[in-house]
């Protein structure tokens, strides 16, 4: 009998140690998700009206939208299909309006664009949706500026390599508030501009896009399965160009207030 509970009191203590090294391995805080080495902040935009923010998941952009700017660009807008591009979500540069936010030059660029642009921003997401359901996935709108490295884009694409070091670095996606679809509506029109140092640059209207935000919605959702807190930049009219530091630039969209942010 000694011999016996000496061998299931070892069996205890072994399944108990090896409960004890499972555990340990992975551990879990108390809502069941894993506990992280380090906490990674969480992206976020203000919601106009509201204290709570809209936290970022992914950043799509929509290239070449309106036919005249796909024409400076060298592409053919009546027989392109849409394509469409990733910035990170920490990409992110809010701008307050009313006010003109420093906007830091970045490196490696000699050439440096601007391109202003409507945002929508994702709380419904999906695969597959029809364009007929689409704006039913848009919870807000914004003003956005998808700034652009364009000698790295243009050297990157000259050699058939990806170009997200044209696209994708720090603070290279400059946003207004979100304002809810509940509180402004749909944009399928009005007039979209950006002026530098006062100057018109770019002017257009959002009816001239190719297309429309709910086309970007369904097609985007052919590839990837969209998720609440995706925002999609739909695109920019022609005349992009450079901007150096102290360059102010101001982006109007009919219905939002305006957006400025100055080089540094």
């Amino acid at each position: 009998m000694d011999k016996i509970n000496r061998r299931h009191a070892l069996q205890s203590a072994g399944l108990m140690a090896l409960g004890a090294v499972t555990g340990c391995a992975l551990p879990v805080s108390a809502d069941n998700r894993a506990k992280t080495i380090f906490d990674v902040a969480q992206p976020s935009i203000p919601i106009v009206g509201m204290s709570d923010a809209f936290p970022v998941r992914r950043i799509y952009c929509i290239g070449r939208n309106y036919a005249a700017h796909a024409r400076e660009m060298g592409s053919d807008p009546t027989r392109e299909p849409p394509f469409f591009f990733q910035k990170p979500s920490d990409a992110v540069q809010f701008v307050k309006p009313g006010q003109t936010a420093d906007h830091p030059y970045p490196t490696l660029t000699k050439n440096y664009h601007y391109e202003i642009e409507l945002v929508a921003a994702i709380n419904k997401g999906g695969r597959n949706i029809p364009v007929s359901e689409a704006l039913n996935h848009v919870y807000g709108y914004a003003i956005g500026l998808d700034m652009t490295r364009r000698d790295l884009q243009r050297g990157m694409g000259d050699q058939k390599k990806p170009w997200e070091i044209g696209k994708s670095f720090d603070k290279s996606a400059p946003i207004g508030p979100i304002h809810p679809v509940a509180t402004v509506g749909h944009f399928t029109k009005g007039n979209i501009w950006l002026k530098v140092n006062g100057q018109v640059k770019q002017n257009a209207d959002l009816s001239q896009m190719i297309w429309s935000v709910a086309e970007q919605i369904s097609n985007l959702s052919e590839a990837f399965e969209l998720m609440p807190g995706d925002i999609i930049y739909s695109g920019t009219p022609e005349n992009v160009g450079p901007v150096v530091r102290g360059d102010v630039m101001e982006g109007h969209i009919d219905g939002l207030p305006n957006l400025s942010v100055r080089v540094v």
